[in-house]
C-alpha cells in the first residue's frame, strides 16, 4: 500500500515533463479514494521537475534491492 512520503517509480515515460519509466518521485498527498496519489518529481539539486497526480497502474513501490541510477533531464519545451 503507497502512502504519503513513500519513493515511488514511474511504470511508463510522460514525455510531456521528460519523465521516463523508472524515474523516481515522492508521494506528498495520498487522496482518499485509496487510488490516486500526488507525486512529485525533482532533479538531484531539488528543483521540482513536475507535480502530478497518478493512479496506481502509474507508479509502483520499490524494493529494497533495486539501484537508483541518474541521467540528464532533457529539456522540454511546453
Amino acid at each position: 500500500m503507497v502512502q504519503e512520503l513513500d519513493t515511488v517509480a514511474l511504470t511508463h515515460d510522460i514525455s510531456e515533463y521528460g519523465l521516463e519509466q523508472g524515474d523516481v518521485g515522492a508521494v506528498v498527498h495520498c487522496y482518499k479514494d485509496g487510488l490516486s496519489y500526488e507525486v512529485e518529481f525533482v532533479t538531484a539539486d531539488g528543483k521540482t521537475i513536475a507535480l502530478l497526480t497518478l493512479n496506481q497502474a502509474d507508479i509502483r513501490s520499490m524494493s529494497g534491492r533495486e539501484v537508483l541510477h541518474t541521467r540528464e533531464l532533457v529539456e522540454v519545451t511546453r
